[in-house]
């Protein structure tokens, strides 16, 4: 087969791994066969999981890894075990065996345990963290969602160049239209760091819009699709929307189950209430990138199922067939 893009797979990383993950393996090559896995874990359990998901031959290897990187183990106890499946699969990717690496494992090590092993794009000083976000009209790029507490008016700049190229590359036929989220939309509104950041992307010019500041009560809007902040704003903004539609479907299927009525309205409604649910399914936009290294680095979720996992693989396909480090690297220059 052709081998165009080739992942590597830390299987034992996540809740319910490696099942949920050779699952999620097993559901993307039914609509693609043009990716090639890498799969890094204990063989015995990976080979039986293969087995029941019936993934063929020629589209894997495996690579076996004794050690596994625990939920609990601190990234720095964690980047001391070399033999695990998260470190060998990041070193693949290193070594260009691998185009990409992807992890649903201990987010903290696969942050240092990947700048261990990989270089910086030059001139980027701190990697961020993005990840898609769904908005009316589409979908949105959100950077940083927690890789960096603290960022300067630099930094800032470079997740705006960063998270534009991620557009380009998961949305090549859309305007890339960029902006910083703040407390307010005026000009003057906002610390000094955002407000030099705003100057600074408002007189030179890049290969995006750049569309000023939105609030946070606008993000889902569609106005614009890459919206830039530091990784403590743009963490707590995450688990708040993460938790705001856990309430709302939540709320929704209690009012639709708890009664004769409810339940005559869901059913007039079902796919209505479908199409809600898919547009508040996390599962669907599972899959973050840490940009800033010079090989790629997608997170799953660690909580996802196979189907979430599935939507990660997703992700690694198209950054490397669409050239995203590449991206970076020549709009940074």
């Amino acid at each position: 087969m052709t081998k165009s893009v080739i992942v590597a797979v830390d299987a034992m990383g996540g809740d319910n791994s490696p099942y949920k993950v050779l699952s999620g393996i097993s559901e993307y090559l039914k609509i693609n066969k043009n990716v090639y896995f890498r799969i890094f874990g204990q063989n015995e359990i990976i080979k039986n999981e293969i087995i029941k998901n019936d993934i063929k031959k020629n589209f894997y290897e495996i690579i076996n890894c004794e050690e596994v990187i625990k939920d609990n183990d601190s990234p720095l106890s964690a980047a001391k075990k070399k033999n695990t499946s998260m470190w060998q699969a990041i070193n693949d990717v290193k070594e260009k065996k691998s185009n990409v690496i992807v992890s649903a494992g201990n987010t903290g090590a696969l942050f240092v345990i990947s700048k261990l092993n990989m270089d910086m794009i030059e001139s980027i000083s701190k990697p961020a963290l993005a990840a898609l976000w769904p908005n009316k009209v589409d979908m949105n790029i959100v950077l940083d969602l927690g890789a960096n507490v603290e960022c300067n008016e630099k930094n800032l700049i470079d997740f705006s160049i960063m998270g534009a190229s991620l557009h380009k590359s998961l949305f090549p036929d859309e305007t890339t239209r960029v902006a910083l989220l703040n407390i307010g939309s005026e000009s003057f509104k906002g610390n000094e760091i955002i407000n030099k950041t705003f100057q600074h992307l408002k007189k030179n010019k890049y290969d995006f819009d750049f569309k000023g500041y939105i609030e946070g009560n606008h993000i889902m809007d569609g106005d614009v699709n890459v919206i830039v902040t530091d990784g403590f704003t743009g963490n707590i903004a995450l688990k708040t929307a993460e938790g705001t539609a856990n309430f709302i479907t939540t709320e929704l299927k209690k009012a639709l189950t708890s009664n004769l009525i409810g339940k005559i309205s869901s059913l007039i409604n079902i796919k209505n209430l479908k199409s809600f649910k898919d547009k508040l399914d996390p599962r669907l936009y599972n899959g973050a990138i840490l940009l800033g290294l010079d090989s790629a680095v997608v997170k799953s979720h660690g909580g996802t199922d196979y189907i979430g996992f599935a939507n990660s693989l997703s992700v690694c396909e198209k950054i490397v067939k669409n050239n995203l480090i590449d991206k970076i690297k020549n709009s940074i220059s």
